[in-house]
């Protein structure tokens, strides 16, 4: 116990047992979760097994049709650090073993349809938040790294192995294996089996 006082200070170890305890009675599932912690529509959410959140994290799920299974599916051993913002309403799977910095939004949802491929568009003169959500399934593969301040659009999966830089923009999908930064996010080195190094990319 001593340690943890010496390493977080009193009062940051007095937090620490705070979210511990209440990890253990909401969500016993999960190794920590620290307070404060915001979850919205809990039933449409699975935080998988040993999850590890910092502070302010807010995961929000709002299906917009008649839907019973999970919007939000988080899997084993996912480790997140200070305020994760996840919003969802059909589909955002996150894989084992992902390992999230800092001030990472991710969504699966627009406040109306932008894209140029659809015969409906969303009128500008039509308020904001009365536009109809549209969603696109997001996926992040096991054993990703995403870096701080990074944001995560819908349609999106980053392949198996990843890493996204810090403050990049993923708007398009990122191969297995691979390292992406920018904005938007483009494929800068992928993984060599052969060599066991990373290779740059042209």
């Amino acid at each position: 116990m001593i340690k943890y006082i010496k390493h977080y200070g009193f009062w940051g170890f007095k937090r620490l047992v705070v979210s511990y305890l209440m990890t253990k009675l909401c969500y016993n599932k999960s190794r920590l979760i620290r307070l404060p912690f915001d979850i919205r529509n809990k039933r449409f959410i699975d935080l998988g097994t040993n999850l590890t959140t910092g502070v302010g994290c807010r995961f929000e799920a709002y299906p917009n049709y008649d839907k019973t299974d999970k919007c939000i599916i988080i899997g084993n051993n996912v480790e997140m650090n200070d305020y994760i913002h996840i919003v969802s309403s059909n589909s955002v799977k996150i894989g084992n073993n992902v390992l999230l910095a800092s001030k990472i939004f991710i969504s699966d949802t627009s406040h109306g349809n932008y894209s140029g491929d659809s015969i409906i568009q969303s009128s500008p003169n039509t308020k904001p938040n009365n536009r109809p959500l549209v969603n696109k399934t997001v996926t992040i593969e096991d054993n990703v790294w995403v870096g701080e301040f990074v944001s995560i659009l819908p349609g999106v999966t980053i392949g198996k192995g990843s890493i996204i830089g810090t403050m990049s923009v993923v708007n398009k999908s990122i191969p297995p294996y691979c390292i992406a930064a920018g904005s938007p996010a483009r494929v800068i080195k992928k993984y060599d089996f052969e060599t066991k190094k990373w290779r740059r990319l042209n």
